[in-house]
């Protein structure tokens, strides 16, 4: 019989050999053999079965095996694929992937909780229409020269537009549309042509609605030129405007602002719906309570597609990851959350901590994030818990985090970069609420550069996704090697703090008595942290 004795002496076996195969070529190196030991060619079935191997951050990262985790990402693209092709929040495909989470979990005997929250589901149907109809008729181009803000209701409007406290030019620094007084006279049943700049584009076309206009056409800023074309924006999940907006360039807004008599015909055709989904919560069966290293990744897709890299890759990582550690025993709970609504603007997350008890949230000691590990054309990038690249450093004990996924990179001779703290992901309330907060992410619809393709390989000059938020994000959107580095680098990372937070603990200490108390650094929340930096992003849009 296969006792935990015969699986351990498995594993210094296995040790052993890429020893002895490192020693018969050339001097081994360290990250040569931990290479060959947590990325073996072939792992024997039985070795990480009692959680012996499990129970450390130097053996769980050989349990944590690709073809294990592919096999979960084969699965959600399957369910994708029965479903219209998306696993979006609020459609049968997210329901599926819920279940498929839940009852693998239960299987392997975690208690799991599948906790509500109410959001606004948001779906294009197809695309807008945007025509001038006075004086000249003239049709715009979607997706050229204007698009939807996500979160728009739906509508099909027709009236006279309306100019809104506009300040164009190079190097304006428009408030369009941010105070109620800029609607100081504002002809009710018009469309409201508004600019972007200061505040976000909810209050803009909240203040809109409240003036009476039937539509709004917010366009880029024009201070510079990287704010002048289209982008992926919203108006968050709580916008209650009630009318039709769409997003268009700053070239046709101003050409918009100086035309005398025009009117403007608007459809967007969206649905718009408040439903409910849930969040999907499990723990390990072992450790503290009160002291609570917590995990995350969205399980839902955006509507276009299966969204097996964004975020199938994390999600599946985590189910693995659960799956490995429930024979561990860890000294601090691990507490597993695969969010919901995301893609709607980190909803699930969100809702999740602002509605958590003051006494609950300070036991969770750190929050790992995991989102787009395995982009095919991908850079190995960890969340600048330290404020060193980008310059926004995030809650006490984010450095030391940050600080041990740079480790375990190193411990395998593998490059890393910092990547922008830039709130969108669901990190971001943790971050707003004052936990320590570290993860990884591979890389989205930005491009590759030279220097980052002479460090990673890869393309210059793609994106790091191709296929971000697109159909096309299926299981052959899938890089298996930066798959197998990162899951590896999850485990290393969520075991090391399972069994010790000491590194966090000594940096909140040494932050508590810097500014005078547990109370003063937890203080470093909403309110502190977006008078510090500028919040642009809440999610994947773009929020002002």
């Amino acid at each position: 019989m296969l006792t935990k004795k015969t699986s351990l002496s498995m594993a210094l076996s296995s040790l052993t050999l890429a020893l002895a195969t490192a020693a018969h070529s050339a001097p081994p190196s360290r990250s040569d053999l931990l290479n060959e030991f947590w990325s073996p060619d072939r792992l024997h079935p039985l070795e990480c079965r009692f959680g012996v191997l499990n129970n450390s951050p130097w053996g769980l990262p050989r349990c944590m095996q690709a073809n294990n985790v592919m096999s979960h990402l084969q699965m959600l693209n399957d369910i994708a694929g029965a479903n219209d092709g998306t696993r979006a929040a609020g459609l049968p495909g997210y329901d599926a992937s819920v279940d498929y989470i839940k009852s693998t979990l239960e299987s392997a005997g975690y208690n799991v909780t599948l906790a509500p929250f109410p959001f606004n589901a948001f779906y294009p149907q197809g695309p807008g229409t945007l025509e001038s109809t006075a004086p000249d008729t003239t049709s715009y181009e979607w997706e050229v020269d204007f698009t939807y803000l996500s979160q728009t209701d739906a509508g099909d409007v027709t009236g006279p537009v309306a100019a809104v406290d506009l300040a164009l030019g190079p190097d304006n620094a428009s408030t369009s549309g941010c105070e109620a007084e800029d609607f100081t006279g504002f002809p009710a049943g018009s469309i409201a042509l508004i600019q972007r700049g200061s505040c976000t584009f909810q209050i803009k076309a909240e203040n809109a609605a409240a003036a009476g206009a039937i539509g709004v056409i917010i366009f880029n800023q024009g201070n510079t030129d990287d704010r002048k074309g289209l982008m992926n924006a919203t108006l968050g999940d709580d916008y209650t405007g009630g009318i039709p907006v769409v997003f268009a360039t700053y070239d046709n807004g101003a050409a918009w602002a100086s035309a005398e008599g025009l009117q403007m015909h608007v459809v967007t055709d969206v649905v718009r719906k408040q439903t409910e989904t849930v969040n999907v919560i499990a723990e390990s069966r072992r450790g503290n309570p009160d002291n609570v290293v917590m995990v995350g990744a969205h399980l839902d897709s955006v509507y276009e597609g299966a969204g097996v890299n964004d975020n199938g890759s994390g999600s599946a990582a985590l189910l693995e990851l659960a799956l490995q550690t429930r024979r561990a025993h860890p000294r601090n709970k691990i507490r597993f959350a695969w969010w919901g609504a995301e893609e709607s603007g980190l909803v699930g997350s969100t809702h999740y901590v602002q509605n958590l008890p003051e006494d609950e949230l300070k036991k969770i000691k750190v929050y790992l994030n995991f989102d787009m590990i395995a982009s095919p054309n991908f850079a190995y990038m960890i969340y600048d818990g330290d404020g060193s690249d980008f310059g926004l450093e995030g809650p006490p004990g984010s450095k030391a985090t940050e600080k041990l996924f740079e480790d375990y990179y190193k411990l395998r001779a593998l490059p890393y970069e910092g990547t922008e703290i830039s709130f969108r992901s669901d990190y971001a309330q943790f971050f707003t609420d004052g936990v320590a907060f570290g993860g990884l992410f591979t890389g989205a619809e930005v491009a590759k550069t030279e220097e980052q393709a002479e460090k990673y390989g890869g393309d210059a000059g793609v994106a790091l996704d191709p296929c971000y938020h697109q159909a096309c994000d299926d299981i052959n959107n899938i890089a298996q090697d930066a798959l197998e580095i990162n899951i590896d680098a999850v485990a290393f990372v969520t075991s090391w703090l399972s069994l010790s937070t000491k590194v966090i603990d000594d940096e909140i200490e040494a932050a508590a008595k810097k500014d005078e108390g547990v109370a003063a650094m937890r203080a470093f929340s909403a309110s502190s942290s977006a008078s510090s930096y500028d919040i642009t992003h809440w999610g994947k849009h773009w929020i002002k």
